[in-house]
């Protein structure tokens, strides 16, 4: 059988190619709701199949977005991920994942390969800091937006959330409990790295201690971000002789571990010790005791970061964009903080 063309489409739909090429791509121009309906009736009556290596070619761009997370096998950037992908898909976008593993040079790796591949926009989750990739995204002149984390060195458009505020919400908390003071679990940063929500969660620790007249001398602790090597911190942390009434961790995974190494040691929480997490992973709410922790709207970051990488108008020298866009968060009570919500 003869290929069909999109001139066939347009025959059938009585209508113009540019039409059924605006109706194919959503855009640039509005298509009436009536005349929509024909084109895509005809396309399916016809069985037309758009050539997309052709499209990309002509455009010089792709109906990809490219998406740099540190590590999908953790649980928060495995949903910000899907979230991104609903998102997309509701735009017609498909996306490429890449995982940067904490590595720099991983990091520019993709950056590298998905501007490469022409795709129409990116969104980095950044590992930290990175001289290195916003060399790269300046010498693509590249549409990124910067998602959950805002790296000093890279000035793009950034959707993240209130981590300070978070974790005040939940420092506080605890405090409310009557515990003396609330230890932190943060990241494996021994200096602030600005941007970065572990940083910031820290931050907030610390106001809400200060504002209580509490002291965070030497209850600040260092762990990875993944609940198996945070187990193995807080195993020393609960067995030791100053075991602490509370602690709010920097991330879900890391309370997950900490949870673990209680139970193992037979610590009761939250009678004997309250944990609280951050991220809101949906594990958390499995978790034994269920887990206290802050929440930010995840579906809405990602749609609001798919809608920046794709808005051409912030292609236009001299367009006013919003730099920052934050999302607030909530707390959300659960069995380890000792509220049975």
């Amino acid at each position: 059988m003869p290929k069909v063309t999109r001139d066939d489409v347009a025959r059938l739909a009585g209508t113009s190619t540019a039409v059924v090429s605006y109706v194919i791509n959503n855009g640039p121009r509005p298509v009436a709701p009536a005349t929509r309906e024909r084109v895509l009736a005809a396309i399916k009556q016809l069985g037309y199949r758009p050539d997309r290596v052709a499209q990309a070619m002509a455009s010089r761009r792709t109906d990809l977005i490219g998406l740099i997370v540190p590590d999908a096998r953790q649980p928060f950037f495995a949903e910000m991920a899907h979230a991104v992908e609903q998102a997309a898909s509701e735009r017609g976008k498909m996306v490429l994942v890449g995982n940067s593993d904490y590595l720099d040079e991983r990091e520019v790796h993709y950056l590298r390969a998905f501007l490469g591949m022409r795709v129409s926009g990116l969104i980095l989750i950044s590992q930290g800091p990175s001289e290195n990739a916003a060399t790269e995204i300046d010498a693509w002149d590249a549409r990124v937006v910067l998602l959950h984390e805002r790296p000093e060195a890279i000035d793009d458009i950034a959707v993240v959330t209130d981590d300070i505020g978070g974790a005040q919400l939940a420092t506080r908390h605890l405090l409310e409990h009557g515990h003396e003071y609330v230890a932190c679990l943060g990241g494996m940063e021994k200096t602030p790295v600005i941007g970065d929500p572990v940083t910031d969660h820290v931050v907030g620790w610390r106001r809400a201690m200060q504002e209580a007249g509490r002291s965070t001398e030497g209850r600040l602790f260092q762990a990875p971000y993944n609940r198996y090597d945070a187990y193995e911190v807080a195993l020393g942390i609960l067995s030791g002789p100053d075991r602490p009434p509370a602690i709010f961790c920097a991330t879900d995974d890391q309370a997950i571990g900490v949870l673990r190494a209680a139970r193992e040691l037979r610590i009761d929480v939250p009678e004997q010790l309250a944990v609280a997490g951050f991220d809101d992973v949906k594990e958390a709410a499995l978790a034994d005791p269920p887990l206290t922790t802050v929440a930010s709207d995840r579906q809405a970051m990602a749609r609001a970061a798919v809608d920046a990488v794709l808005d051409d108008s912030l292609r236009v020298p001299g367009a006013r964009r919003e730099r920052l866009r934050q999302f607030p968060s909530r707390l959300v009570l659960r069995g380890s903080c000792g509220c049975h919500a």
